[in-house]
């Protein structure tokens, strides 16, 4: 029984040991590797096992651009994957740019995947042009007339400003900024309705493209509304506002003559009162000459009957309402 336990046991041994050995000896993988017309050796695929880096991945992706064509090193794949990197990703975009001509070279495509953009879709979207569709810009001609334009930007990838190249914002914004500045500076709103392409043209010659990752290769407008009319706004809000300003001053004009009245009234009243005090001298003026001898008693009836003699001329001389009834 012991002697049987043991050769189970050596048993058991020798295929835990195999498998330790196949693992780190990847035989399979160098052979397909050979098969495959890589030159990679035994060595290095455990040394790659060492530094914890799949075997796997670094062989199927020398395989896979072997046969694409590429000349790529074990040494290159794997530092690219040590940074963090995504290699399939890479050896895919870079079998994708030599079919379809575009210069994209392994450290630029590093470079663009370590950077954080994927570079097969980069690579994709160079071949295959893609469609922008800017939000709705509204802009007013010289006329006041107000405009809003929508636009159809067809860009592709720029593989050579991928790294560090401004991206789908900046596109729009230039687009937009360049229908505002086309419009505003049109004399009037229906010569912008009548030439659509004016403004793609104008757009277009500005080079809003520089400096982003994108080459656009056409900018298409694809529907202008009428807005508003912005310049009879504005008259009429400068009209509201001048009527404000003039009311205000006539307010003030008003209040100022209404206060100058006042002030007459008050002047009035004080000259009234100046009269009336400088009347009630004059008994005691007369009673001041009676005592001095200066004034008679006959020259007082004479006084009186003057006085009267006034009075009753002045109230003859006055019509009464009869009187102008009659007339």
């Amino acid at each position: 029984m012991d002697g049987s336990y043991s050769i189970i046991f050596i048993i058991i041994g020798s295929i835990v040991a195999l498998f330790f050995l196949l693992y780190v000896l990847p035989v399979n993988l160098w052979f397909t590797a050979q098969l495959s017309g890589v030159k990679i050796n035994l060595l290095n695929l455990v040394l790659m096992r060492l530094r914890r880096v799949p075997p796997s991945l670094v062989v199927n992706a020398l395989i896979t651009s072997t046969k694409a064509g590429l000349n790529l090193t074990s040494n290159e794949i794997e530092t690219h994957y040590l940074a963090g990197g995504h290699v399939n990703n890479v050896i895919k975009s870079l079998i994708s740019a030599d079919k379809a001509n575009i210069p994209l070279d392994f450290k630029l495509a590093t470079a663009i995947d370590l950077a954080g953009r994927d570079v097969f879709e980069a690579v994709q979207l160079s071949v295959n042009p893609r469609v922008i569709n800017t939000p709705p810009v509204a802009a007013v001609a010289k006329d006041g007339i107000q405009l809003i334009a929508k636009a159809r930007v067809t860009v592709r990838a720029n593989i050579n400003q991928l790294v560090g190249g401004a991206g789908e914002e900046t596109i729009l914004a230039r687009v937009g900024e360049g229908i505002v500045t086309t419009i505003g500076s049109a004399v009037s709103h229906k010569e912008v309705l009548e030439n659509p392409d004016k403004i793609s043209k104008v757009v277009l010659s500005k080079g809003l493209d520089s400096g982003t990752a994108f080459e656009i290769l056409s900018i298409d407008i694809a529907d202008i509304d009428i807005g508003d009319n912005i310049g009879a706004k504005l008259q009429t809000d400068q009209a509201e506002a001048d009527l404000k300003v003039a009311n205000a001053k006539a307010e003030e004009r008003r209040a100022f003559a209404v206060a100058y009245e006042q002030e007459m009234r008050a002047k009035a009243q004080d000259a009234r009162a100046k009269v009336i005090e400088a009347e009630s001298q004059i008994p005691l003026a007369i009673a001041e000459s009676f005592r001095s001898g200066n004034l008679g008693i006959m020259d007082y009836y004479k006084m009186q009957n003057i006085q009267a003699d006034t009075d009753m001329r002045e109230s003859i001389s006055k019509p009464t309402n009869g009187n102008k009834d009659k007339k």
